[in-house]
């Protein structure tokens, strides 16, 4: 395959799907439960996780539905590393877990072949199995699509018990076989199975491509690892969702035994129960909605960065050269005011002696004026910078939890002051040099930072160890604190600002969690309705809007009905946004675009019996 097809650009996003074959067992009384780690390598030759499969069990021939994404640039030779191992634990890390053996490829030979199988190298062992990538470049998609399956009557493979069913989705790969892109977990002892919701993006599912034709699996799910095959069926997603409006039903057919007897009808049926395309509304969208980005900027002013009168310190003041927090305010801040409309920024600082008393503080203004500190734009930052450097004294510790918690409070603070609106969304951008002192108070103040519409940059200046600060960009899996809350979402993104030195400005912002970066084309982290944790519950289509009169008789607590059915004069074609409640917590909303139509909607809110709080999340996930 040739890299035109992968597109014109210098640089494309490609997915990597993983399957292995013929591991070694390091399990004595079962199989091997393997995990894929992928790692590229840096400018500096160091190893960089990029990513992991999910871990499978009880298996030595695994088929990874978790994929890997990664920037492709073509004129990069760019060296990739998977590592597999064999997890023997709950532990986050791998370096206590078994290992069956590890590859080394470029990204340049997966993409240009397409597929490739390597053979895994464990130590002097000629046979440890082989390793299959398979490269796709990912298009732009921003459609999610929610399914809901049950089965019917399904045969039963257990002589004692019932079968334990599980449904595996597949598409096509374009060359007649198939590739699993999603596994839902198994349910013990029925053949009259009810799973889950789950959601998958269009893009993963097949290729934005709706004649694409999907493949889809039940099995009988053993401990052992060896699954029974109950049936399968192929269909499209034009065919899902053309007959979403019925309760869509496929034969579920084994081949087997197909072939072996005449009278074989089927092996049970597959329903789809549910059936959600979900739009994910862009940066740009957002902001058009309405919304204002407000970012605030946090500077480590702690003794590790070195005396700010020596020329070795990150904070050394020359006439003639801006030292390295300088610079990272000049090349961030420079991209993030243009989405900031006043373009005053709050600037804090933390770590440092500050006048007037000589205290220790973690969370002061640049301006040392708690009523103001605001600074208009670049210029304004690094005025305020510079005069504050005069007048206080680094110390330390590298406390980061303060200033997490001072853009939450804020957060809550305009929050509860605007209740119907969501005109708002936070990034603090915060600059240092090292190790977290607080790591602990500070993972705990993420965590609540991550049910608000906050985001962090956390930007890496100078070639300190920065370990810590990958943990808290926790991409493959959700940060957890100290007395067990979960993070809603992934809001932190770190990167050391000499990756960035010899960026363009139109990429640093990048950095944000899940963008798509350019300057008129960002991906707010994540999707709104994803980002209040209310993606199961949301669905989204668009209706032709026709007269005021309508909206003001819809109830918001309508329980049977699936969406609002307006009809009448249309009047221009006008596309709105509209909701209402379902049930005690579901909550389904019907969007389109408009402004016009703003003040109609939160006219129902602000006269429904819905609690405040859905009321906010509601006009969030309507940009209102």
């Amino acid at each position: 395959m040739s890299y035109q097809s992968f597109g014109q650009s210098l640089s494309s996003k490609v997915s990597l799907s993983i399957t292995c074959n013929g591991l070694l067992n390091k399990d004595i009384t079962s199989k091997s439960d393997p995990i894929v780690q992928v790692l590229m390598q840096t400018p500096l030759g160091a190893w960089k996780e990029i990513g992991k499969t999910e871990c499978i069990k009880n298996t030595l021939n695994p088929e990874f539905t978790q994929s890997i994404e990664v920037d492709y640039k073509f004129e990069e030779v760019q060296k990739i590393k998977f590592a597999v191992y064999d997890v023997d634990n709950s532990t986050d890390t791998l370096y206590d877990d078994d290992f069956l053996g590890q590859v080394e490829v470029t990204l340049g030979k997966i993409v240009s072949m397409k597929c490739v199988t390597e053979k895994l190298v464990y130590n002097s062992s000629s046979n440890a199995g082989t390793i299959k990538i398979t490269a796709e470049e990912i298009g732009e998609s921003n459609t999610d699509v929610v399914f809901q399956f049950s089965g019917q009557k399904l045969d039963n493979k257990d002589f004692l018990s019932k079968s334990d069913p599980y449904l595996e989705l597949l598409k096509d790969k374009g060359d007649g076989t198939f590739i699993v892109v999603h596994r839902t977990p198994h349910i013990d002892n029925t053949l009259n199975p009810k799973w889950k919701p789950f959601t998958i993006s269009l893009q993963k599912l097949c290729n934005n491509n709706y004649d694409l034709q999907l493949k889809i699996c039940c099995y009988d799910y053993d401990d052992d690892g060896s699954h029974d095959l109950i049936g399968e069926f192929y269909t499209t997603m034009k065919e899902i969702s053309t007959g979403a409006q019925r309760q869509l039903q496929w034969e579920c057919i084994n081949p087997k035994k197909k072939a072996k007897k005449k009278s074989y009808k089927n092996s049970g049926l597959i329903i789809l129960e549910l059936l959600k395309v979900v739009k994910k509304a862009s940066f740009l969208e957002f902001i058009m909605g309405g919304c204002q980005i407000n970012f605030t900027v946090g500077i480590d002013f702690t003794a590790s960065n070195g005396d700010p009168l020596h020329p070795s310190s990150l904070h050394y003041i020359n006439p003639s050269q801006r030292n390295e927090y300088e610079k990272a305010l000049i090349a961030v801040g420079e991209v993030c005011q243009e989405y900031d409309s006043d373009k005053m920024f709050p600037a804090l600082g933390f770590g440092a002696v500050i006048p007037p008393n000589g205290q220790v503080s973690f969370e002061f203004p640049l301006t040392f004026n708690p009523s103001n500190p605001y600074c208009f734009g670049v210029a304004g930052l690094l005025t305020a910078y510079q005069n504050c450097l005069r007048n206080i004294k680094l110390y330390g510790p590298t406390n980061i939890a303060p200033i997490v918690k001072h853009i939450t409070t804020f957060c809550q603070n305009i929050i509860q002051s605007q209740p119907l609106s969501a005109s708002n969304y936070f990034v603090l951008l915060l600059l240092t040099d090292g190790v977290i002192s607080d790591m602990d108070a500070t993972v705990a103040a993420i965590v609540d930072a991550s049910y608000l519409p906050i985001s962090l940059i956390i930007v890496g200046v100078g070639n300190a160890d920065f370990s810590q600060m990958n943990f808290l960009d926790c991409d493959q899996g959700k940060l957890r604190s100290s007395r067990g809350k979960e993070a809603l979402r992934d809001i932190v993104q770190f990167v050391p600002f000499r990756d960035f030195r010899q960026k363009k400005q139109s990429e640093i912002l990048s950095i944000l969690p899940n963008s798509s970066v350019c300057k008129d084309n960002l991906g707010l982290p994540p999707a709104l309705s994803k980002l209040y944790g209310l993606s199961e519950s949301i669905v989204l289509s668009v209706v032709n809007f026709y007269n005021e009169d309508e909206v003001s008789q819809i109830s918001p607590n309508q329980k049977d009905v699936t969406q609002i059915q307006l009809s009448g004069r249309k009047a221009n074609s006008i596309q709105i946004c509209h909701l209402y409640y379902m049930l005690k917590k579901s909550i389904r909303v019907i969007q389109g675009k408009t402004s016009t139509h703003k003040n109609w909607t939160q006219q129902i809110l602000r006269t429904s019996s819905m609690p405040c709080e859905i009321s906010y999340k509601i006009s969030v996930c309507l940009c209102l």
